[in-house]
């Protein structure tokens, strides 16, 4: 099952996900040549649908809007799919573990107050890349559902993994560092993916 997004659309869409990013990140989000997603950014900046800072790219407000008005257009077959409903609501479920887990790698109970993890109890982190681990083996089965509908999909579950494998082989960097992939870097732009697409809002 494919989506009707042209590939401005999917420029536009994968500008929105990663909010404020360099061309190659987009492009390989969007799944085209970065030459093909250098005209189409090209475009929109001179259109102002797109502005430029620091080498970064960012879609202005009312082109957000006008992409999320044609979600319901590019996005009308997956949401009436009842298999990718199911898997959507299955990582929903388990989006909630992810939030505690990435809570207990950001923070410690000491004496029943919550401090800054410093990352200096080797034990502590490893019971939680551990979790994390097992989070990973729940979520398998549903990326594979959601990528059979959307083959797209596919890029989130190769990040997720390669990011697991960076912190189980000992850098700790890959569990939820902003400045990288990293796997909470992904899960939340995959968890905004599927929002857009299935036009909900995110619950804070």
């Amino acid at each position: 099952m494919a989506t009707t997004m042209t590939e401005r659309d999917l420029v536009l869409h994968a500008t929105a996900i990663k909010r404020h990013a360099p061309l190659p990140a987009i492009a390989h989000l969007a799944g085209l040549p970065e030459a093909t997603a250098q005209a189409v950014i090209a475009q929109a900046v001179a259109t102002g649908r797109v502005i430029e800072a620091r080498g970064a790219y960012a879609l202005t407000p009312l082109a957000g809007v006008a992409l999320t008005a044609r979600y319901a257009r590019h996005f009308a077959d997956v949401r009436e799919d009842a298999a990718f409903v199911s898997a959507y609501e299955g990582f929903e479920r388990i989006n909630r573990t992810l939030k505690q887990i990435i809570t207990d790698w950001q923070t410690l109970d000491i004496g029943g107050a919550k401090v800054a993890n410093d990352h200096s109890d080797k034990a502590h982190d490893d019971a939680v890349i551990d979790r994390l681990g097992a989070l990973h083996e729940q979520a398998e089965p549903i990326l594979a559902k959601l990528a059979g509908r959307l083959p797209r999909l596919q890029y989130y579950a190769d990040k997720l993994l390669a990011a697991l494998e960076a912190a189980e082989d000992g850098d700790p960097e890959w569990v939820s560092d902003i400045r990288r992939d990293s796997y909470h870097t992904v899960w939340f732009e995959l968890h905004e993916e599927l929002l857009r697409t299935m036009g909900r809002e995110r619950e804070e």
